[in-house]
């Protein structure tokens, strides 16, 4: 039973007295104008401006409810809120409505869990409001057990007819990782509409369950931006870029516009595949709507230029950049880094440090990188002390990667080594595949043995490593060991993963694999190659065949570098592109030695820019010389 209100104004004076020995004098004006009407934080306060309505004649209408029951909600006072409540004449539920959503969408949402129980064993009226605020702060809290109390009690109450109730039910089901149940409650729901789809789907794309996700898309009755942004950026991360641009390209076709999430999405599929014609239109379309900004597209499209090898392009977003995060700056110096302008990536950190922005730990790794790629040891090992010593960033395995890199690919391997069994924490596979890299560089036998045992032992399925082993086993004509390591790759069930190298034109994206003779101009290509053979063998090009790891005559050698996935793209570009364009290629292993020595020739022969991204960095050939420096 709610008790009737104490008569409260027998007790006030004409002027009310504050815990402080401080009197508060009734004001003349209305209520409403009083200073303490709408700003009260505390029980004690709200006890003052009550006792100044009772005393002032004004109703308790003028309270605003909400913050009466804020300022009540967890407090023993709780039932002095609900007889306000009752004597104001309005329901309760709505006020401590508003309690609870601003608690689920605090950095305390424990707080609307605790609410939640305070309005159950009070029997205050619970509605689906009620419900979605709390179920909200389950997903925060990731509170699966209290999220099942509130699907009973929806039950109970009967408001499982209220579909936006039960899409709250679907998503923290599937946000508490209970996808399964989220699927029951799926199937089960007798109506659906877009949201109960998307968050279906983008559950789904969280989980790298792209297939089921797709399955669900195109099952979906009706579709928003919000479904195929969903599903473009669900191919994104699952390493499917070409089948996120299809889907883009499909948006586009139903007439609707991207937003600045599908911009965002589109741009990583962009710089993982390399298409930078779309990349360039999606810049376009971003100036003209706006969306440049905003900083998170601005770093998207420096991310993209860089991946397609235009670092001017990339420059000139964020030097037009009106606000810039470490994101920014970091992207900067790693795309600087990857594309052997290590001065300049430097010169841009200090700059970073004056302007006052903190880097952080990818800011390091982009600055190992620029280290690494130039050789710059002193340099590399300042950056690394500086990290924990000037900016408190502890080091994680990707900076001690870049230690190791850096040391390895400078010839310090013993140095290396030690610095690999001084780490404070246990060194993967990538790791010790660095020191093997190294070990590549310099033809030391013995130390890529002993790099390779620890491989072994922590990545035995990954086909790369025995590749390099055996490239090293090779180049020293040790073909008995060569063929060992074939052998087991063979008895793991190893393939070698073949080198594939792709180009671009007029938005359609070709691909070549070595000795590819399927692409439709095989022979073009070929005759094309054999042209440009005479020009290179006069300015003293000789194929390296000790890249070719099996023991054969030297004309079949030549003939198996010649067919080279990266010098196939090439030829097809010249054919394709008009005269003087930039030809761009991505492969996706390490460029080889052979084909580095050819396109810096060619770059010269041709008269054209060459830029080739690598798995490891890129390689701008042009005028005989490449960015690397001849240090990769």
């Amino acid at each position: 039973m709610v008790c009737a209100l104490p008569s409260i104004s027998c007790c006030i004076s004409s002027s009310l007295t504050t815990g402080k020995g401080q009197s508060f004098q009734i004001s003349p004006k209305p209520p409403l104008e009083t200073e303490l009407l709408h700003k009260f934080n505390s029980v004690s306060e709200l006890k003052l401006v009550h006792s100044l309505l009772i005393k002032s004649g004004s109703p308790l209408s003028h309270l605003p409810l909400s913050r009466v029951a804020s300022v009540c909600a967890l407090t023993p006072s709780f039932l002095y809120a609900q007889r306000i409540f009752q004597q104001v004449g309005q329901s309760e539920t709505s006020a401590w409505n508003s309690c609870l959503r601003d608690f689920a969408e605090s950095d305390t949402p424990f707080d609307a869990i605790l609410l939640f129980h305070q309005l159950r064993r009070h029997n205050v009226c619970l509605d689906s409001f009620t419900c979605s605020f709390v179920l909200k702060a389950c997903v925060k809290l990731m509170d699966l057990s209290h999220g099942r109390i509130v699907h009973a009690l929806v039950v109970k109450l009967g408001l499982l007819f209220n579909l936006v109730l039960q899409n709250v039910i679907l998503h923290m089901y599937a946000s508490c990782g209970e996808i399964n149940d989220a699927i029951i409650l799926f199937d089960k729901m007798s109506q659906r509409d877009v949201v109960t789809w998307n968050t279906m789907i983008m559950q789904l794309v969280k989980r790298g369950d792209i297939a089921s996700a797709h399955r669900m898309f195109l099952e979906m009755p009706d579709r928003n931006l919000r479904s195929w942004t969903a599903m473009i950026a669900g191919f994104v991360r699952c390493g499917k870029p070409k089948k996120a641009i299809d889907i883009f390209r499909e948006m586009k076709q139903v007439g609707l516009k991207p937003n600045e999430a599908t911009v965002v999405a589109v741009l990583a599929a962009c710089a993982d595949l390399g298409d930078l014609d779309l990349g360039r239109w999606i810049h376009d379309y971003s100036d003209k709507s706006g969306f440049t900004e905003n900083v998170l597209v601005c770093n998207k499209l420096i991310d993209m230029y860089i991946k397609c090898g235009c670092l001017q392009a990339a420059k000139d977003v964020f030097e037009g950049m009106k606000k810039r995060t470490v994101v920014s700056w970091s992207a900067m110096i790693q795309g600087l880094a990857l594309h052997g302008n290590v001065d300049e990536a430097l010169g841009l950190f200090s700059k970073m440090i004056q302007t006052g922005v903190k880097p952080n730990d990818v800011t390091f790794v982009g600055l190992l990188n620029a280290c690494s790629h130039m050789g710059l040891i002193n340099e590399g090992r300042a950056f690394f002390a500086r990290m924990t010593s000037d900016f408190a960033i502890t080091p994680s395995i990707e900076h001690y990667g870049c230690m190791v890199d850096l040391l390895s690919r400078a010839g310090l391997l013993q140095e290396a080594y030690e610095f690999i069994n001084q780490m404070p924490i246990t060194p993967n596979a990538a790791i010790w595949g660095a020191l093997l890299g190294g070990c590549k560089v310099h033809k030391d036998i013995e130390m890529a043995e002993v790099a390779m045992r620890h491989v072994h032992e922590l990545d035995p399925h990954n086909d790369g490593y025995y590749i390099v082993l055996a490239n090293i086993y090779s180049e020293a004509k040790k073909w008995e060991d060569t063929a060992r390591v074939r052998k087991l790759m063979k008895e793991r069930g190893l393939k070698k993963t073949y080198g594939c190298s792709s180009i671009t034109i007029n938005g359609l994206v070709h691909e070549f694999v070595a000795g590819d003779e399927s692409h439709s101009q095989s022979e073009e290509i070929i005759e094309k190659w054999n042209e440009l053979l005479v020009p290179l063998r006069q300015k003293g090009y000789v194929p390296n065949t000790s890249v070719v790891l099996l023991d054969m005559e030297e004309n079949e050698k030549e003939r198996y570098v010649f067919g080279h996935s990266e010098k196939l793209a090439l030829v097809f570009g010249l054919i394709n592109l008009p005269p003087r364009e930039t030809v761009r290629i991505f492969k996706n292993l390490r460029v080889c030695e052979d084909c580095h020595a050819a396109f810096k020739l060619l770059s010269e022969i041709v008269k054209r820019e060459i830029v080739v991204r690598d798995r490891n960095r890129f390689h701008i050939f042009k005028d005989g010389c490449c960015s690397c420096k001849d240090y990769w």
